[in-house]
């Protein structure tokens, strides 16, 4: 079995008295392929702001092994900066050598054309798929996306899952966050985030499109 590379335990989080996660856990294996579904205000984006260190519980820790990307819904780039700049920043970030992979991302991306392009003057598509680059330069062993289909045309949606699929090979586990979920087929799990737990749902089911599917659910311990 292989190994687990991303864990929460009893995760609590609160808003005054509003408690928007209630005790959730939740784990994954190093090469799967996680979807997690939910109706919006369901805590879909503050889930994944715990579990990437962004935000802090109030209750509960999260244990990553290995190294974390992460993509949030949000790009959060310069715009003066060119896309050829953002990539220099972040290598000297990861201390990496070069950006020999991040340049066969973006060629697999199929936005080669920009590098020289300041990011404000990018269509929300190109600078989402920037934001994914940044996020995998440095080979995460966890990849953690919230929303990544937004602005994506067929194409790069195409793309976006052949890359998927490739990290999985590789041993990275992927988490998507998203309110719809497409596809479904490819997931290797798939919760249902609801009254700030997660619950399971069966990857055969056709019908898991939007967070108020009417299957049963069991919620995870």
């Amino acid at each position: 079995m292989a190994d687990t590379v991303i864990q929460a335990e009893e995760l609590v989080k609160r808003y005054g008295r509003r408690t928007v996660l209630d005790g959730l856990s939740f784990s994954a294996p190093a090469g799967a392929l996680i979807g997690i579904v939910g109706e919006n205000g369901a805590g879909k984006s503050t889930l994944l702001k715990i579990l990437a260190g962004a935000l802090r519980p109030t209750h509960g820790q999260v244990r990553i092994h290995g190294s974390l990307g992460y993509c949030p819904q949000q790009v959060i780039l310069n715009e003066s900066l060119t896309v050829a700049q953002h990539l220099d920043y972040f290598r000297a970030a990861y201390h990496l050598a070069d950006t020999v992979y991040a340049d066969a991302l973006i060629e697999r991306l199929a936005y080669g054309q920009y590098r020289a392009t300041p990011v404000g003057a990018l269509s929300g598509g190109t600078q989402q798929k920037l934001n994914l680059t940044l996020a995998l330069m440095h080979r995460p062993s966890v990849l953690l996306l919230d929303e990544p289909y937004q602005g994506f045309d067929w194409e790069t949606y195409l793309r976006f899952w052949g890359l998927a699929s490739e990290l999985r090979s590789q041993g990275c586990c992927v988490v998507v966050i998203s309110h719809l979920l497409f596809d479904q087929q490819r997931f290797d799990a798939i919760y249902q985030l609801r009254q700030g737990r997660l619950h399971p749902q069966t990857v055969a089911a056709a019908d898991i499109t939007n967070a108020t599917g009417s299957a049963a659910l069991q919620e995870v311990h």
